[in-house]
């Protein structure tokens, strides 16, 4: 196990104990697991992102903290903030990671989250140019989303 898996382990289960939010030092936890704090911030920033359900505040300086707090809204909310957040061009892994968010809230049954994914792979999307196949895959999966709801 890496030590970007036992940070946000770590951290999950903070917010675990504290029902769903949890602040935290930069500093303090790069001092735990015997790192850099820029480590503390990819592990934020790739594990605990809005796109996974978090929202993170952050405060520099001295005094400063992250606080990290799982979203927990309803299936329709979190549908649209979910187009919302596909825009107009989405990335392969960042479609991916979406998909997967919906499907761990129970939003979608594992079944829907499977025939997503096959509809905006890389193999559905081949006779598609390449330069185009992000815009066609954030259509896709937003059009599949908003007859989710």
């Amino acid at each position: 196990m890496g030590i970007s898996d036992l940070i946000a382990g770590f951290i999950s289960e903070l917010l675990s104990e504290s029902d769903g939010s949890a602040e935290l030092q930069r500093a303090e936890l790069a001092n735990r697991f015997n790192c850099v704090p820029s480590q503390i911030n990819y592990v934020i920033a790739t594990r605990f992102s809005p796109e996974r359900g978090y929202i993170v505040e952050s405060r520099r300086g001295g005094g400063g903290y992250i606080r990290i707090t799982r979203v927990t809204p309803d299936p329709e909310r979190l549908v649209m903030h979910t187009v919302n957040a596909i825009g107009e061009r989405v990335e392969h892994n960042t479609a991916t990671v979406l998909v997967a968010n919906l499907l761990q809230s129970g939003v979608v049954s594992d079944g829907a989250a499977r025939l997503m994914l096959a509809a905006i792979g890389v193999h559905a999307l081949r006779a598609v140019p390449p330069e185009a196949r992000d815009a066609a895959r954030a259509s896709i999966l937003k059009q599949m989303l908003i007859n989710v709801i």
